[in-house]
């Protein structure tokens, strides 16, 4: 993350004052690992591959860090664990029960990323109030997409009417934080329907694919988009909601931010 430094204050008034830092903290706490990011582009593009040429071993081996290593990243960016870390918890195990091939396993993966969304919902929520147009149209796509595989699902018809109503919320919530995290939000929403499509029995040309794809996608864009989200609240403008709270304990009073990643 270049350019990122913590803001120590002046050691006297002839001094420059440093630049912004972690939201309000002043601490010795090393910058955030951008290895940790290249580390998380290399396994989701080999967990791609493996998708792709149905090397299962492979995907056992890289599909469980995807999240791990979103979440050391916001460890090291953040200095705390929140509602988002408590989500890419639930993803880790989640990802974990979706790669065994059996009906009670994608039952217990689903809600495990019902987890995951309740985990996104409470954290987007608490940063900045929803925005009614997004939560209306996301509820009815919501309600076309359950119309139409409806008759399709047989048994997980329930499971998947709760489940998506949870992760349609939570697309809809994250368009009121900032840019990155609505598209991942939007993301993660696109990833979960073509599973619900291929649940229905509906084949999609490079189907696990493209789940894995916008899936790794929305995890990254919401991880790191979260993450800028105190540099967003610093950079209002005078008269702003400068003093919303934001979940990580800061009160978006400006005195430091971050730079989104590169």
């Amino acid at each position: 993350m270049s350019g990122r430094h913590l803001q120590t204050g002046p050691k006297d008034r002839s001094d420059p004052p440093a630049g912004p830092a972690w939201g309000h903290r002043r601490t010795g706490r090393p910058r955030p690992k951008t290895a940790l990011l290249w580390t998380f582009v290399a396994v989701a593009c080999i967990e791609l591959v493996a998708v792709a040429t149905s090397a299962t071993a492979v995907q056992w081996l890289a599909k469980p860090l995807l999240a791990p290593l979103l979440l050391a990243w916001l460890w090291w960016a953040h200095g705390r664990t929140g509602p988002v870390a408590v989500g890419l918890v639930f993803a880790t195990a989640g990802d974990v029960a979706l790669l065994v091939p059996s009906d009670t396993a994608f039952l217990i993966g689903m809600g495990c990323f019902l987890g995951t969304q309740l985990a996104l919902i409470t954290a987007f929520v608490g940063h900045r109030r929803p925005r009614l147009a997004a939560m209306a149209g996301y509820l009815a796509l919501w309600a076309a997409a359950n119309a139409l595989l409806w008759s399709q699902l047989g048994p997980l018809r329930l499971p998947v009417l709760g489940y998506s109503l949870a992760l349609s919320l939570m697309a809809a919530v994250a368009v009121g934080v900032n840019r990155r995290v609505a598209i991942g939000g939007a993301l993660f929403l696109v990833s979960d329907l073509l599973i619900g499509v291929g649940a229905a029995g509906t084949t999609v040309p490079g189907h696990g694919v493209l789940v894995m794809s916008t899936y790794s996608a929305a995890l990254l864009l919401i991880t790191t988009g979260w993450a800028a989200r105190a540099g967003d609240s610093t950079r209002r403008p005078a008269g702003g909601d400068t003093g919303a709270a934001t979940s990580d304990g800061t009160d978006g009073q400006p005195g430091g931010g971050i730079s989104p990643p590169r």
